[in-house]
This record gives C-alpha cells, sequence and structure tokens, in this order.
C-alpha cells in the first residue's frame, strides 16, 4: 500500500474533488474503485461499511511516517485535512473574507446542490416514489447553477476567487460536469464555464477526470 490510499468511484463528484486536492497537492495515492452499481452497490458491502459506515465514497486511508493509519470519509473533511497537512499550494486564501467566500461556494455545491443528486436519493425517487430522478436532479442544478454564477461574481479572477485555484473550483468543476449528465443547459452561467475552462488547462484537473480514471466506463 502507497502512504495514501483512495477508495473512488470515477463519477463520483464528491470522489472528483479529492482526487482534485491530492494532484493539487502533488500526493501519489493508490486508486481502490468502489462500483456504485455494481453487485448492487459495492459501497453496501460488509467490507466496505467496515472501511465506510456511511456507504459512500470517498474515503481517504493515510499511512503517517511512524505507520500509524488514519482514515477519513466526507470530501470537505478530506480537503481540510489535506489543506492543514500540505498547507503548500495553498487551496484556501490568507484573507479570512476571501477564505469565507471559498468555503461558501464550496458548500454551496456539496450541501445545497449535489445531496440532491446523490444516487442513493435518485434511487428512491425513482424506484420507490416513482418519479422523474434526472428531472429532479436537473432541477436543483439549475437552481444551484443561477446562485453559483451570482455568488462567484465579487471575487472572481482566473479562478472563482481570484487567480488561484481555491476548494471552490474544486467543488465547481465536477458539479458542471453533473448537471451535464442531467440534460442542464449550461450556457446560461458563462462566468462559471470561463472558470471550468481555466481549471481544465491545469494536469490535476485534466488527471483527475473521470474518463481519465481506471475505472471509468467507456461512453
Amino acid at each position: 500500500m502507497k502512504a495514501l490510499r483512495l477508495h473512488s468511484y470515477w463519477r463520483s463528484s464528491a470522489s472528483w474533488r479529492v482526487r482534485l486536492g491530492l494532484n493539487l497537492k502533488g500526493l501519489p495515492y493508490e486508486y481502490v474503485a468502489v462500483h456504485l452499481l455494481k453487485d448492487g452497490g459495492q459501497q453496501n458491502s460488509a467490507e466496505y461499511r467496515a472501511v465506510n459506515p456511511m456507504r459512500t465514497v470517498p474515503t481517504l486511508e493515510w499511512k503517517e511516517a511512524d505507520g500509524t493509519g488514519l482514515r477519513l470519509s466526507q470530501s470537505i473533511a478530506i480537503l481540510e485535512f489535506l489543506e492543514e497537512r500540505i498547507p503548500s499550494p495553498a487551496l484556501l486564501p490568507k484573507d479570512a473574507y476571501l477564505r469565507a467566500r471559498v468555503r461558501m461556494v464550496a458548500e454551496a455545491v456539496n450541501s445545497g446542490m449535489q445531496p440532491l443528486q446523490n444516487l442513493a436519493v435518485l434511487q428512491r425517487i425513482k424506484s420507490e416514489l416513482n418519479g422523474d430522478d434526472k428531472a429532479w436532479a436537473a432541477h436543483w442544478n439549475v437552481r444551484g447553477l443561477e446562485a453559483l454564477e451570482a455568488l462567484v461574481k465579487p471575487t472572481v479572477g482566473r479562478y472563482c476567487v481570484g487567480d488561484a485555484v481555491t476548494l471552490a473550483d474544486v467543488c465547481l468543476v465536477p458539479q458542471l460536469y453533473g448537471a451535464r449528465r442531467f440534460g442542464v443547459d449550461v450556457s446560461a452561467y458563462p462566468t462559471l464555464l470561463r472558470i471550468e475552462a481555466a481549471c481544465m488547462e491545469l494536469p490535476a484537473f485534466q488527471a483527475a477526470h473521470p474518463d481519465r480514471q481506471p475505472d471509468a466506463v467507456p461512453a
């Protein structure tokens, strides 16, 4: 095992965020695929529940220099941990207000958008409530992206907050991908698209893309 092991699913936006954080910090890691659909969802297996009782991805396993093993789940908690342990390059600004703005944008995605399109939620809407899961997901993506387009404008530079990549960008890029999957016309958000394009020029973002992951399924 490498010093870092990431339990991930190629198309999970939360896993994608952590891949970005690891790449931006220059941290190599072992990729452990957890297929969220195969065999009823490998996250539901007893083996994986012992790793992560919430049965979600990502989960990061971190080995200290003395051999002590640490384990974390929840993407924002993992990213904050990486920021504290590997402070450079910084993904949070030094200025307290700008730091709060970064966290505001990140949480708008993390708590205000992504959970509403989470696989477990969509499966319940479709199979148990007989609802249109894709229309549901599209609705919350549109609502969230409209807000994000406005939220980033006071601080936007090359990226969401100024001219350095932050956790806001790490959350934004996967969410735009998710919105497209549910048929959202993202052309209505030119500021967000400009930020996304700038991010995707960076090798760390290119390497973290779902299509580049070992468990990616060809279209």
